[in-house]
């Protein structure tokens, strides 16, 4: 692939288009979903949207353990982590995508301090919800997946859209 000199009368380099930390932070801390992505047994990736708690620099996920994705991250303790502002208070058009470290978690430790977060994160202005909520995740198969970010890859549109102020006349939904 030809190297591409950093030049802003283009779209071909947008390496100066990414979050700025307080916008990644935000992004995280609000949206309440990601896609999570694995490796399959033969090598191939595969996605699936989930909820997630994102606590101290990590995101916390929960799935029954039957899911192939459990045996997939068991096997091979890595994936990655889309996050999109779609749906959000911030407006469309920002991504950050992580790869990293994953741990599965069965303990009774684990699932007392996760659950009753994890339902209050996903429904923080009805606790008969949330209570509802964390009652049935606690079921005996249910597994939380810790995934610890080593890397990351972010986009804010708006950096892009500023190169070029003719093409947004309004707002971009």
């Amino acid at each position: 692939m030809p190297e591409v000199e950093h030049d802003a009368s283009s779209y071909e380099d947008l390496t100066e288009c990414g979050l700025s930390a307080e916008l990644e932070e935000e992004l995280v801390g609000t949206q309440r979903e990601c896609v999570f992505m694995w490796t399959n047994r033969a090598g191939e990736a595969f996605g699936v949207v989930m909820s997630y708690l994102p606590k101290h620099g990590k995101l916390w996920l929960t799935a029954a353990e039957r899911r192939k994705r459990i045996a997939a991250i068991r096997r091979f303790p890595r994936a990655s982590v889309c996050i999109n502002s779609t749906g959000t208070p911030i407006g469309p058009g920002r991504t950050v995508s992580y790869k990293g470290a994953c741990v599965v978690h069965d303990d009774e430790a684990t699932k007392d301090w996760f659950y009753p977060q994890f339902a209050h994160h996903l429904r923080p202005d009805d606790e008969v919800a949330a209570s509802t909520f964390q009652r049935f995740l606690d079921s005996p198969h249910r597994v939380i997946i810790e995934f610890t970010p080593d890397d990351k890859l972010s986009f804010d549109a708006a950096l892009m859209w500023a190169r070029s102020p003719e093409v947004v006349r309004q707002p971009i939904d």
